[in-house]
């Protein structure tokens, strides 16, 4: 599996010592100047990733008739016309998502400059950067998983939409919409000039964006056949069906088991997965309730819960014991079997009459 060239969006320069026909300007790229946001750098960045726009120049204005002369404009100029490449989101009659461009989708956050050249562009972007068909499953599943786990933030925070409905606990400033809001000259900076930052921030967001297709493409995706040949075999490695056995530690299992429950119809709920951990020692974890949660199915015995080594082994009964997380979500033991035990101890507890 190939790894993803980073910055393959850089203008190419070349040179030419032999007089020739003259040649076409560069496709332009419109943006508005001043004040910079993370979704307009993110748009432009993606659609220099496009073949027709690698070599594009950036036009960052808010003069109409400059940018009447750009061939795409993106987050100024008050309009939506995917027919003229106008990709505005500021407009009072703006209001859409990407379900409401592409029904089959469930994401209702409306979109900013950046959801909006993702919506049209994004598949192309990604068959052209992994390789592959538009049509071909991955690019379809890498096309849902970044939108709603890289492109989204950044629609809802451009837009203003809150992640909580209430006041929330504490204050998230490190997202990548705020590293590329730091990077606009500050109030009492004596240059207020903005493109160096401009094209900083393309980079830093685009550099975020590439990593995150690599991670899924190479990382995320192949683990979830090894999620989906545990569920398998769940029933050999014991016979309630509620523990599997991963065939390698340290993959992204817990979104690809949850959905997977789903489309290959498990009907009693998993309770714990087991693997190994850097140094060949099993693990034994809690399936959570939901992706986005620290509650669990089932935790592990509370009175094991906090105890190490020893202590451990001789309170459970279970030999070579190693820990279990004082929240009960996690414990360890040097042997398959002992994790293995572990699990099924939990277990046997849940189905006691109380």
């Amino acid at each position: 599996m190939r790894m993803l060239r980073l910055f393959a969006w850089a203008p190419r320069v070349t040179r030419s010592f032999m007089p020739g026909p003259k040649r076409a300007r560069p496709s332009r790229i419109g943006t508005h100047g001043g004040t910079f946001h993370c979704d307009e750098a993110l748009a432009c960045f993606l659609l220099k990733l496009l073949p027709s726009y690698q070599d594009a120049e950036i036009i960052r204005t808010r003069d109409p008739q400059l940018l009447s002369s750009c061939d795409v404009v993106v987050d100024v100029g008050g309009e939506y016309d995917p027919q003229k490449h106008r990709y505005d989101h500021h407009q009072r009659s703006f209001n859409e998502s990407m379900h409401s461009l592409k029904p089959d989708k469930p994401w209702q956050t409306k979109l900013s400059s950046a959801g909006l050249v993702y919506v049209h562009f994004g598949s192309q972007i990604l068959a052209n950067k992994l390789g592959l068909k538009e049509e071909d499953p991955v690019v379809h599943l890498l096309y849902d998983k970044l939108y709603e786990n890289f492109v989204e933030e950044i629609d809802a925070i451009d837009n203003g939409i809150s992640q909580w409905d209430e006041e929330p606990r504490y204050t998230m400033s490190t997202n990548v919409s705020s590293r590329v809001g730091y990077l606009n000259p500050r109030w009492n900076d004596k240059d207020q000039d903005t493109e160096a930052g401009f094209q900083k921030a393309m980079t830093l967001v685009g550099h975020e964006f590439l990593d995150r297709l690599d991670y899924y493409y190479r990382s995320w995706h192949p683990a979830r056949s090894l999620v989906e040949d545990a569920i398998r075999q769940r029933f050999e490695v014991d016979p309630s069906g509620e523990i599997l056995v991963l065939a390698q530690g340290g993959c992204p299992w817990k979104e690809h088991l949850l959905q997977l429950e789903q489309m290959m119809d498990v009907k009693k709920p998993l309770k714990f997965v087991l693997y190994t951990d850097l140094s060949g020692q099993w693990r034994v974890q809690c399936v959570p309730v939901g992706l986005r949660t620290f509650q669990n199915r089932l935790p592990l015995l509370e009175e094991w819960r906090g105890l190490r080594e020893e202590d451990l082994s001789q309170l459970s009964g279970i030999p070579d014991c190693i820990f279990v997380h004082s929240s009960g979500f996690i414990g360890g033991n040097r042997t398959k079997e002992g994790a293995l035990e572990m699990a099924r101890k939990t277990l046997a507890q849940q189905a006691e009459p109380n």
